[in-house]
């Protein structure tokens, strides 16, 4: 097969389970194993660390194809010589953050996120992080090609309980962080319940919550299960939100607690039940992160609100700074404004993706709950939740998303060419484009004519043009696709409309 089909951003991504009508096996075991040795001429080249002694922390979600890949990845290590850690079921933070607690050069997490049960992937790190897209691509060549290292030699396996030690460094954040009086036991008195999906985040309430004090009754599917019986690992998944809040509801939690399948992305919610995702997740970010950054600047993806650039510049004293979809773009984004001189201690997608300067930078949904939980217990204090924290931001009365498909071949040049198209003809309209929009085309629109805004962008792996549209009254996304669709009744071709028109209808 073609490997580089299996690029997905910055990660390895194939059906890896038989028995999904139409989707064949693409993650093989020869695909693996010819990706790990196409990855270790990478590291030798790259990192300048031969194969033979070369230290491989390794790790997986529940997926029920993880044994199986982690078993091919074995066998490579042990054909060129290479000391393999097998970290086990383990968190796709934490497989970074092995680079640096276990010495090793580099590390592989085997996970595909909030795919389903039967899609499996590889995500890989050296000490710089995660490794970008380029990276990925030249890494596939190499498999398709058969690199292989000059020289087999006999390599070792051992396991390593790597997380035992990460879920220490978070109960000492929590103990740091909180101050109690009970320096130990800094959560009693706390109510939390966590929602894991059936994913590797099970550890945070049995490992980092239990023992440091807090409640933790009612927390539910915190046994790994890779069919994910209860509901999809996915804090952007409306039934897995749903579940945690009524868990938190029917339990009088203080606060409830979800993540994604590789605890890479999670999500809270209030004591009310209500959720702190998406803007509010962005907006309990980053006045976390601005508290000990006044004035910072916070890097976020392109389809934020309205109300929440309101509340990091004026309730919180920060710059929003709107950039691409894609959690690394947003990361790299923050990177390379601090190296300019800008003060930047975060970049958040609203996917949930949070990575915050303090922490490498490293998008680590266990480490941002830790944040959300140290806050929680400061505000406490005050005699305040999350609630009152948030309870400035202004959100949309209205949201919504219609994917747009593209059916010409060369899918980006079309799209590209209708958004420049749309510009034009918003120009001719008088209508208000956004001035700090750095992706897509944002035109905001008055009282009277919505009161909101649409962004029209092209994704970034698919043929698909996504429209997010928000208004602050009741019916002013109608209005908004109403205007927009005169645009999509002359300027069709290539693109299939028919979803907005739907939407309208």
């Amino acid at each position: 097969m073609e490997y580089l089909k299996l690029k997905s951003g910055t990660d390895i991504r194939g059906v890896a389970v038989e028995g999904v009508e139409g989707q064949p096996v693409t993650l093989t075991d020869q695909a693996v194993e010819d990706i790990l040795a196409s990855f270790l001429c990478w590291v030798q080249r790259k990192l300048g660390a031969a194969p033979q002694g070369l230290r491989l922390a390794v790790g997986r979600d529940s997926r029920i194809s993880g044994p199986r890949i982690v078993a091919a990845i074995r066998r490579v290590a042990e054909r060129y010589g290479v000391i393999g850690l097998d970290c086990g079921l383990a968190s796709t933070p934490s497989m970074f953050l092995a680079t640096l607690d276990l010495d090793c050069p580099c590390a592989v997490q085997v996970t595909a996120s909030h795919h389903p049960y039967h899609r499996n992937g590889l995500k890989f790190f050296t000490k710089d992080g995660g490794l970008d897209g380029p990276d990925i691509a030249e890494i596939l060549e190499g498999a398709q090609r058969g690199d292989r290292p000059g020289q087999e030699a006999p390599g070792s396996w051992q396991q390593v309980d790597h997380m035992a030690a990460y879920a220490h460094t978070l109960r000492e954040q929590i103990k740091e962080g909180v101050a109690a009086q009970d320096y130990d036991h800094p959560l009693a008195g706390f109510h939390i319940v966590v929602d894991a999906g059936n994913g590797a985040g099970g550890f945070y309430a049995s490992q980092v919550l239990a023992p440091l004090g807090a409640d933790v009754s009612g927390s539910q599917f915190l046994e790994p299960d890779g069919m994910f019986p209860n509901h999809v690992p996915n804090p952007e998944d409306k039934a897995a939100m749903d579940a945690i809040s009524q868990a938190v509801v029917a339990n009088h939690g203080d606060l409830g607690v979800i993540f994604d399948t590789d605890v890479d992305r999670g999500a809270a919610v209030d004591s009310q039940g209500v959720e702190i995702n998406r803007n509010r997740l962005v907006a309990l970010a980053s006045a976390i992160a601005l508290e000990k950054c006044p004035g910072g600047t916070v890097v976020t993806d392109s389809i934020t609100s309205d109300g929440l650039k309101e509340y990091i510049e004026r309730t919180l004293g920060g710059r929003h700074y709107r950039y691409q979809r894609g959690y690394k773009n947003v990361i790299n984004k923050a990177l390379k404004l601090n190296a300019r001189g800008v003060d930047c201690p975060l970049a958040i997608e609203t996917s949930g993706h949070a990575a915050m300067r303090d922490n490498y930078f490293l998008d680590d949904g266990a480490y941002l709950v830790t944040q959300i939980i140290i806050k929680m217990a400061s505000l406490r204090k005050e005699g305040k939740d999350l609630h009152d924290l948030l309870a400035p931001l202004k959100e949309p009365a209205e949201e919504l998303e219609i994917r747009l498909p593209i059916t010409e071949e060369d899918f980006r040049a079309r799209g590209l060419e209708l958004i420049l198209n749309l510009e034009v003809y918003a120009r001719a309209q008088g209508w208000s484009i956004a001035p700090d929009n750095r992706e897509g085309l944002r035109v905001s629109f008055p009282r009277g004519e919505g009161d909101g805004w649409f962004l029209l962008r092209l994704s970034v792996h698919d043929p698909i043009l996504p429209l997010n549209a928000e208004s602050n009254v009741p019916g002013g996304v109608r209005l908004i696709l109403e205007q927009l669709a005169q645009f999509f009744r002359e300027n069709s071709q290539g693109i299939d409309p028919s979803p907005l028109f739907s939407a309208l209808s």
